[in-house]
Formats: structure tokens, sequence, C-alpha cells
């Protein structure tokens, strides 16, 4: 018996570069901010039933807020569609973004060392970026979404 085919994409939300950024971050970035804006790009550009077929394995399943990376869930059949309308995703609430797809794989243990690797390379420059504005609680953050990275599971 064959399995249901998935496709794992790790992402990368930038945010606009044209945007002047004053202090903190304009947005926080979510499982529920990326999910709603992926589904909302779905719906403009597929429509209700692109939605409706795209929505049987759809799931973001790992944000780290402070990387800004992702990792999401979808269809064998239906990832160009969903890898489409991320690419036309251009807010997310308030703030423009774009989404950089770093990986694309058929299984989670390719796609957790793909994220893991740029996770922690993301944070060493993140580390190099803030200096001795680094606090212990955004590395323990830090420390958790590596955790929750590693037991990524279906």
């Amino acid at each position: 018996m064959v399995g249901f085919k998935n496709r794992y994409m790790v992402m990368e939300v930038l945010l606009d570069p044209n945007k002047e950024i004053s202090g903190d971050d304009p947005i926080v970035v979510t499982q529920f901010n990326i999910s709603k804006a992926i589904k909302d790009s779905i719906l403009v550009n597929f429509g209700e039933c692109g939605l409706a077929s795209s929505l049987g394995s759809f799931q973001v399943k790992y944000v780290n807020p402070i990387t800004k990376l992702c990792v999401i869930r979808v269809s064998r059949d239906e990832y160009q569609k969903i890898w489409s309308s991320i690419s036309m995703v251009r807010r997310i609430g308030n703030c423009p973004v774009l989404f950089n797809l770093l990986d694309l794989s058929g299984n989670i243990k390719a796609c957790k060392t793909a994220a893991l690797k740029c996770d922690e390379l993301k944070f060493e420059h993140y580390k190099l970026m803030v200096g001795a504005r680094l606090s212990a609680d955004v590395t323990q953050h830090m420390q958790n979404c590596l955790e929750k990275i590693r037991i990524l599971e279906h």
C-alpha cells in the first residue's frame, strides 16, 4: 500500500527591503499569519475550488519568528499550485513580504535537515547583527525552535 505523498517546502519570509524598518520587526511571523496569507492567495488566484482541493494536506508545520523560516507541507499533486500562490503573497497583515523557497523535498527527514541547517546559519547571522543586545530570552527561544524542528514529524 502506498502512503499519501507530500512535498515539504522550507520557505524564508523576507520583509520588503524597500520599506524602512525602524526598531522591532513590524510583524510577528506565526503559523496562523502565514497560513492565512497563503490561503487568501490560493482563494484569489485559484478560486474556491482550488482552495478546497489544496486544503487536504496543506499545513504550516514549523515557524521560527526570529529567523522567519517556515516549513510547509502540501500534497504532491497540489504543490505547484500552492508554490505559485505563495510566490504571489505580497503582504502579511500590513507588512509587505516576499517568500523565498530554500528547499523542496519529498520527505520530512530531508526537510528537517535543510531547515535545521538554514535556521542555525540565520541565527548566527542574527547574533552578529544584534551583537551585545542579544538577550537570554531570545537565545532560549531560538533553542526551543531548534528543538521543535528536530522532533518535527508528519
